[in-house]
């Protein structure tokens, strides 16, 4: 039953120290804060992170939906206990909206990013940048997906105009409405590999599931006439087993796509970009007023978008600063270290005092 989820002999491989150790292998299907639903061998069970488990969490994140992961199990009573995460061929990681900006990992294993926007109001390249960016960092396949093209009079126009940001990837418009384009779409869910959806709330992602599965499955929402966005309609994140045996992991909308450690993945989506800049005269061309810059050439030549341009180093400036704070939270951890060693010193030298 697990080889539908992905299971290979790869994985088998990676899994015998937990097999020697009486664990056996499972999937996580769907994600909720407390309760992990794990496809097993045996069918599907209701799953707890182990005390250990859960205290590693703490610093290296908890399990997500699309891991693999060892368990063990009571015979009969559906539940089950996870002591470890195999080690992710990919990932899909954001930052949290919190102060510390905490490493979230929104899925797991996966094979295909379907980058998904709609051709209504709401589509917005700077956006969908973003989240190219991200979708290159996390390992996987990005393909743009452009939904509710019934919405849109010149969709085929709008797709051109996408693929010049897109670095390569494919793009596909999609009409659930109409029936059209999800023929193209299924040819990249093969049997046995995994697709995530990413993008905005209200984007059609749901609606998507629900026509590759060919139920109505997933709960929609109409978008507000009022500024065509829609709201959150998944509550928590699942993966689903489509009839042709592919697999499509649903994420709740992802209102901001937070970028860590995503140098690679920016390069990639700014491939234009970054090939400008290696034609610049000098090295290290901050591409201001140096002579000889290749990128303000492209710039006044109308070769290169400004808008495109002040968004590469929007998200350029966003990775620099989250490489200060996470210096800063280096350093204030390292003092509290020292400063828990020496309260430490001075407790044991005073008892050494007394005695």
């Amino acid at each position: 039953m697990i080889e539908q989820y992905g299971w290979s002999e790869a994985l088998r491989l990676a899994f015998e120290p937990h097999a020697r150790a009486g664990y056996f292998p499972g999937r996580i299907i769907v994600q909720q804060r407390e309760m992990h639903s794990v496809m097993t061998d045996g069918g599907s069970l209701n799953a707890r992170l182990s005390g250990r488990l859960r205290h590693e969490a703490r610093e290296a994140g908890h399990p997500t939906a699309g891991d693999w992961v060892a368990l063990s199990a009571k015979s009969g009573d559906g539940k089950a206990t996870i002591h470890a995460v195999l080690p992710r061929r990919t990932a899909f990681v954001r930052r949290a909206a919190d102060s510390v900006q905490t490493l979230q990992v929104i899925a797991a294993n996966v094979d295909v990013v379907f980058v998904v926007t709609s051709l209504n109001a709401e589509l917005n390249p700077r956006r969908l940048e973003r989240f190219l960016a991200a979708a290159w960092q996390s390992g996987a396949k990005p393909v743009v997906v452009l939904t509710k093209a019934d919405l849109c009079e010149q969709p085929e126009s709008q797709a051109a105009g996408i693929a010049t940001l897109a670095a390569g990837c494919p793009v596909l418009v999609v009409s659930v409405r109409q029936g059209v384009g999800l023929d193209s779409l299924m040819d990249h869910v093969a049997p046995g590999k995994t697709c995530v959806l990413i993008g905005s709330s209200g984007v059609g992602k749901s609606t998507l599931v629900n026509a590759l599965l060919g139920e109505e499955r997933m709960a929609t929402q109409a978008i507000r006439a009022s500024d065509a966005r829609g709201r959150h309609t998944t509550s928590y994140r699942q993966l689903v087993l489509l009839p042709g045996g592919g697999l499509i992991l649903d994420t709740p909308g992802i209102r901001e796509v937070g970028l860590i450690d995503a140098e690679e993945g920016l390069n990639t989506a700014f491939d234009d970009v970054e090939h400008l800049a290696q034609h610049c005269r000098f090295r290290d061309c901050g591409h201001s007023s140096e002579p000889g810059c290749a990128v303000r050439g492209a710039l006044d030549e109308g070769r290169l978008d400004p808008a495109r341009w002040a968004h590469f180093q929007k998200l350029t400036g966003e990775l620099a600063a989250l490489g200060v704070t996470r210096d800063r939270m280096a350093q204030e951890i390292e003092r509290r270290r020292q400063a828990t060693l020496q309260k430490a010193y001075r407790f044991n030298k005073k008892a050494l005092r007394d005695l």
